[in-house]
C-alpha cells in the first residue's frame, strides 16, 4: 500500500489499521511525500512488534461536553480495548483526535484535557496530557515515556492544516511515532473543505 504522508496523519486516521512510519524507502512525487507500508490490522501485531515502539493512535475522542464535563463516554469507550491492547504489549502509546470545531488556533472549551482523566479511569492507569499535538513539547513528553505509558495528544484540529491535509503537518504529528494505528476510520474516512 502506498498512502501520501497527509493521509497517514490526518486522512486515514480511523479503523485499527497499523502502519509502520519510515520503515520503508520514501518516494517524493510532486508535492507529496509518498511511504510505502505494509497495512496490518492491530492484532497481528506481536509484542515484538510493539514492545518499546512509539505508537501514534488516531482515536475518535470527539465526546460531547457541558462545560469540562463529558456527557457522553461512547466514543472513548470504543477506544479503549485498541489502547488497551498496545499497553500490553508494551508499546509507547500517543493518542490523537479532535474535537470539536475551533475557529482559529486553541480554544480552552475544545481542549483534549477532560478526555484524559476518563481515559485514565477506563485503563487503570495515569493518561499524561500533552500541551499540544506537535512540536519540542510533544516531544519532551514522548521522551520520558516508559513503555505501556499513554499521552493524549492535544486537539489536532487547533492547527487549520489538519482539515486541510497538509503534508508538512503531517510529517510533524508522525515525527515522534515508529508506528500508527487508525482507530477512528468514521472520522478519517473522508476529505474536508
Amino acid at each position: 500500500m502506498v498512502a501520501k504522508t497527509a493521509t497517514l496523519a490526518l486522512a486515514l486516521f480511523g479503523g485499527a489499521e497499523a502502519l509502520t512510519i519510515g520503515a520503508a524507502p520514501m518516494r517524493s512525487i510532486s508535492r507529496s511525500c509518498n511511504i510505502e507500508m505494509a497495512k496490518k490490522s492491530v492484532g497481528d501485531l506481536s509484542e515484538a512488534d510493539l514492545k518499546g515502539k512509539r505508537v501514534l493512535v488516531r482515536c475518535d475522542l470527539n465526546v460531547p461536553l457541558d462545560g469540562k464535563t463529558i456527557t457522553d463516554d461512547t466514543r472513548i469507550r470504543a477506544s479503549v480495548p485498541t489502547v488497551k491492547y498496545l499497553i500490553e504489549k508494551g508499546a509507547k502509546v500517543l493518542l490523537s483526535s479532535h474535537l470539536g470545531r475551533p475557529k482559529s488556533g486553541p480554544e480552552d472549551k475544545f481542549s483534549l484535557g477532560p478526555v484524559a482523566p476518563r481515559l485514565s479511569e477506563l485503563l487503570g492507569k495515569d493518561v499524561v496530557m500533552a500541551p499540544d499535538c506537535i512540536g519540542d513539547g510533544v516531544k519532551e513528553c514522548v521522551d520520558k515515556m516508559g513503555d505501556g505509558d499513554v499521552l493524549l495528544l492535544e486537539n489536532t484540529r487547533f492547527y487549520k492544516e489538519e482539515e486541510k491535509n497538509v503534508p508538512e503537518f503531517a510529517e510533524k504529528l508522525a515525527a515522534n511515532a515508529d508506528l500508527f494505528v487508525n482507530d477512528a476510520f468514521g472520522t478519517a474516512h473522508r476529505a474536508h473543505g
